[in-house]
């Protein structure tokens, strides 16, 4: 039986080394071909022992011992369009994932879609993307994943409105007052999920959900009034898809990402041996929701407006909050600045074209000067 290859953009990550783990049991069916890291070189060389890729690539701090491998952002496309390459998963964190998932949509692969920055920077970039090149656009974010389930190949003509859930991270509780001092060990205390830290601050904050919101209305084309967010402290359902007849189908399943990256690995297909323990209804019970609290989490309708405004908007969003966070990671701005610093970049470039790959990129490092003045960091 011939296996397909599989790049892994984003290998010492927690979606990359999930992926392998989810590769390591399906040896028959798929076999890693190259992997790429941003700068852990000692994690991504003990990968690249284990499972012998032909291309290994570091974007940042590479030493004369890795004059082997790839170097730089270029090592993202080169891994992207090898000739063994069949199936890229896109794990980048952040707007330095969007080349690789042109190339690679261009080359004619299928991407399994962790880096949601592509789509939200460059929906339509992608879009364009798979039309030219024939290559296949599947989600792996667990709530996309679900929406992708539960539409089965329905046309979008029947599908009344999409509904994502969020845990409403490890804030959903604090009081309004104590949100602004919240500290980083805070922030990085998820209740369900096990992340990297950037997604983990974004999903305290919950401009996370904000781009799930924009990737949801390229990846099935529904209108943004008709997306909306619940909070789901469980984890348990991670999405729901309403149709016009006024069925709702939701999918489940214990909060792993195992389950979503194996199904965008094998999608439309199924395969058994997952490594995930079977669904118990009883001991995941009960099951509960509840609204956004939408004034003390901002970042969300900031995105969601974003998305809604168009042209460069989401690009500014995503810039914004990235370099918010980073400054957050090192301790320079409270966690209340990063919705106030979106808000400021937002309302400063908002408006920006974003026709093109050199208009978004240009919008995105304005973006990010502005967070950096509005702190003079």
């Amino acid at each position: 039986m011939t296996t397909r290859g599989v790049a892994i953009l984003g290998s010492t990550g927690s979606i990359g080394t999930t992926a392998l783990r989810v590769l390591e049991r399906q040896r028959d069916r798929f076999h890693v071909a190259a992997l790429t890291a941003f700068s852990n070189a000692p994690l991504l060389a003990e990968q690249a022992r284990r499972f012998r890729p032909s291309f290994v690539g570091l974007v940042k701090n590479g030493t004369a011992e890795h004059a082997a491998w790839g170097a730089g952002e270029r090592c993202l496309v080169e891994a992207a369009t090898r000739s063994d390459v069949d199936i890229v998963l896109n794990a980048v964190v952040g707007a330095a994932g969007l080349d690789a998932t042109v190339a690679a949509l261009e080359d004619g692969k299928r991407v399994a879609l962790a880096n949601k920055e592509s789509l939200v920077m460059g929906g339509a970039l992608v879009a364009d993307a798979a039309r030219r090149g024939g290559g296949e656009l599947v989600p792996v974010d667990s709530e996309h994943s679900a929406i992708l389930q539960c539409i089965a190949g329905r046309p979008g003509s029947e599908v009344r409105r999409l509904v994502l859930t969020a845990s409403g991270g490890p804030f959903r509780t604090w009081p309004a007052d104590q949100l602004d001092r919240a500290t980083l060990a805070d922030a990085l205390q998820h209740p369900t999920w096990q992340m990297g830290r950037k997604i983990t601050v974004d999903s305290a904050t919950l401009a996370n959900k904000a781009l799930e919101v924009i990737e949801a209305h390229f990846l099935f084309g529904v209108p943004y009034e008709r997306i909306e967010v619940v909070v789901h402290p469980q984890s348990v359902v991670h999405s729901f898809v309403e149709f016009i007849d006024g069925s709702v189908l939701a999918q489940m399943g214990v909060p792993s990402m195992e389950l979503p990256v194996l199904y965008a690995l094998t999608h439309p297909d199924r395969v058994a041996d997952t490594g995930v323990p079977p669904f118990d209804p009883v001991e995941l019970s009960p099951l509960s929701f509840e609204p956004v609290r939408r004034a003390e989490f901002p970042a969300l309708d900031l995105g969601m407006q974003a998305g809604r405004a168009g042209g460069a908007a989401p690009a500014v969003f995503n810039a914004a909050n990235e370099q918010a966070v980073a400054l957050f990671l090192d301790g320079a701005i409270r966690f209340g600045d990063i919705a106030r610093a979106i808000d400021s970049t937002l309302g400063r470039l908002g408006t920006a074209p974003g026709g093109s790959r050199d208009a978004i990129l240009t919008a995105d490092a304005q973006a990010r000067r502005h967070v950096q003045e509005l702190f003079r960091c």
